[in-house]
């Protein structure tokens, strides 16, 4: 019967004035045990005198709850700060029993209302133990009433026995849609080890292996420390993921929703969170000193990085902020999304970079003083046989930008470049990499400071590695490498949209800023431990399979061109890259003349990119073939080698 009823009523609360009705029963109960305990277990004492005390007794303490809202509590949640407002309710009406009793004994306004001091400090002690335990058994009732409905679906264990873990297991243990048993903690700590919390054991991290977790059936590992380092993270998590068990982890405490950790919160964990990323310092009081009260223009604004340099543009004091971009899907989302985070100092531009009429209204009406320009293509496989689109873009495009910046008196001219184009082997590199040569040649012609980043790859971008490969893991696989060799650096968008503005702080004109990026990673091993993440088996549940390289590809990226160096700046993960001279006359009549062949759709085109950039040597592509009648041609002067 009983279980019947918390079954059919477990959606509902308990009404808060019942609550009161049997707190205040137990708080009568409990001042007749007073008397028992205090006479040694007898009736021996004036039973008239109590009768009148009751009613009293019963009004002080209903006064006390509520005021203090102890009876407010859901009591199948019963928590610590339940049992404070408790102690805090018991503490008030002891002390205004107390006044009573004083206040009567001087002016007799009740009769036979006398109560010694040791029944107030009995009948307190009781009260208090009384009303928690009733709490405390209600919750046990109910979660083992519950239980017999909920099978327990899962063991885990808790990596972390601190705070953060504690309140884990709380939010495990009390959801109600699920029956989670934690098995146990697991921590680094000696001194917690061997000891319980909460009934649950605290494990040192050696006993983590396939044998305990087989034996206690262990479904998921669940990590819980705060600010834990991501070297460390990445060195427990590559021990777990060859068992069977599926790794998660707890969001920082600044996403808990009002500051309580919800179930639906604790993720099973990405391998963005293993990449080891330590998060760039920057000096935010230079960036905001360079932006406060300036235009700032963004093109290609609503893409992956340029989407992401705006979101952190708009936390600083500009002017105005402009963002162009041609997509106009892409551009609306992040409309919305500024508006809805209370950013509304924006103007978003439906337009094209290769439109020099319609961006030369748009400098002549808003003046921008700082162009972060971030439009461009950037697939490697797509650009090497639309080498048209390529040029239009990421050169022309480039240079619309830039002589617009020139003749309008802009300060600053940021272009965001890529690692593909340090030595490029595509179409796509190439243009990157005459796009800096272009802006290289601005520099010296006027005022307007250019300065050039170069990124790694970018997790979570459009079409970058790491969506691919979930989205075939989502599918069955098998996931697609191109080679069980090739290696790629990475870093998060925040970051690169860090670096963006802070080199864009930092830059006097003329650099090539450059990232750290740490350690390249094997994409073959990136896929194996993403399958493993996922709680699937390489290749069991799902393979990979090489694809070979795609049209353009290389199988390794760099940061610098051959004979390259760098120099340091005051931040130690970004510096500049040492340039060689370049003849910037010649290097810009061939970047125009490449601009104007591609506007008639001339097909020498690639074979002008590789005389303006020597380096640039095709690979795994057809046009392999313009190298080789390069080399043919013996007749030919080379250009001078530039950056």
């Amino acid at each position: 019967m009983i279980k019947n009823f918390l079954v059919n009523n477990a959606h509902r609360y308990a009404s808060k004035w019942l609550v009161l009705l049997i707190d205040v029963c137990m708080i009568v109960v409990s001042f007749v045990l007073s008397y028992i305990i205090r006479f040694n277990l007898t009736l021996d004492f004036d039973i008239d005198k109590l009768f009148v005390q009751l009613p009293i007794i019963s009004l002080i303490s209903a006064a006390s709850f509520v005021f203090t809202g102890s009876y407010k509590g859901v009591v199948r949640h019963t928590g610590v700060r339940d049992v404070y407002n408790i102690f805090n309710a018991i503490c008030l009406s002891s002390i205004l029993l107390i006044s009573m009793v004083l206040f009567n004994r001087e002016l007799g306004v009740f009769d036979n209302f006398t109560v010694p001091l040791g029944i107030i400090i009995i009948h307190s002690l009781l009260s208090f133990v009384a009303l928690t335990s009733s709490r405390y058994v209600f919750k046990s009732l109910y979660n083992n009433f519950m239980a017999r409905d909920f099978k327990i679906n899962k063991n885990v264990l808790i990596y972390g026995a601190g705070e953060s873990g504690i309140l884990t297991q709380n939010a495990l243990v009390n959801h109600t849609k699920s029956r989670v048993r934690v098995v146990g903690y697991v921590d680094e700590d000696v001194k917690k080890v061997g000891k319980q919390i909460n009934g649950v054991k605290v494990f040192h991290k050696d006993i983590l292996s396939k044998d305990f977790i087989v034996k206690n059936s262990i479904s998921e590992v669940i990590f819980s420390i705060q600010n834990i380092d991501p070297s460390h993270l990445k060195l427990l998590v590559e021990g777990l993921v060859d068992f069977p068990v599926q790794v998660k982890i707890v969001p920082p405490v600044e996403q808990w929703i009002n500051g309580e950790l919800k179930v639906s919160q604790i993720k099973q964990i990405q391998i963005e969170d293993l990449l080891d990323r330590a998060p760039i310092s920057i000096r935010n009081s230079k960036i905001s000193d360079e932006v406060k009260n300036k235009v700032v223009l963004v093109t290609g604004g609503a893409g992956s990085i340029g989407s992401e340099i705006v979101r952190q543009l708009c936390t600083y004091e500009y002017k105005s902020l402009l963002i162009i971009d041609q997509a106009e899907s892409a551009l609306y989302d992040l409309q919305q999304e500024l508006k809805q985070n209370g950013y509304h100092n924006f103007i978003p531009v439906v337009g094209d970079v290769r439109d020099k009429n319609r961006l030369n209204n748009l400098f002549q009406e808003h003046r921008p003083d700082i162009v972060f320009h971030a439009a461009a293509y950037k697939h490697v496989p797509l650009m090497e046989y639309n080498s048209y689109e390529a040029i239009k873009i990421n050169i022309a495009g480039t240079k619309v930008v830039a002589d617009l910046s020139m003749a309008h008196g802009v300060e600053k001219f940021i272009l965001i470049s890529t690692d593909k184009a340090v030595n490029p082997t595509n179409v796509m590199g190439a243009t990157k990499r005459i796009a800096e040569m272009y802006v290289s040649c601005m520099q010296q012609e006027g005022k307007t400071k250019f300065i050039t980043t170069r990124f790694g790859n970018v997790l979570g971008s459009n079409g970058s590695v790491i969506p691919l490969f979930k989205k075939q893991i989502e599918k069955g696989g098998p996931l697609t490498v191109t080679h069980a060799e090739v290696t790629r650096f990475f870093m998060t968008i925040p970051e690169a949209s860090q670096l963006v503005l802070e080199v864009g702080a930092m830059g006097d004109g003329g650099e090539i800023f450059i990232f750290d990026m740490g350690e390249s990673v094997k994409i073959f091993d990136l896929a194996k431990n993403m399958i493993k993440l996922s709680g699937l088996k390489y290749p069991e549940d799902i393979d990979i399979k090489i694809t070979g390289l795609r049209a353009g590809e290389k199988l390794y990226e760099e940061l610098l061109a051959n004979g390259e160096n760098t120099l340091p700046t005051y931040h130690k993960k970004i510096m500049i890259s040492k340039t060689r001279e370049v003849d910037y006359t010649h290097v810009r009549s061939k970047i125009d003349e490449l601009c104007v062949s591609n506007m008639f759709f001339n097909g020498s085109t690639v074979a002008l990119m590789k005389e303006i950039v020597p380096e640039y040597i095709s690979n795994n592509s057809e046009l392999c073939n313009l190298d080789k009648k390069k080399e043919s041609r013996t007749k030919t002067a080379p250009l001078k080698k530039v950056l």
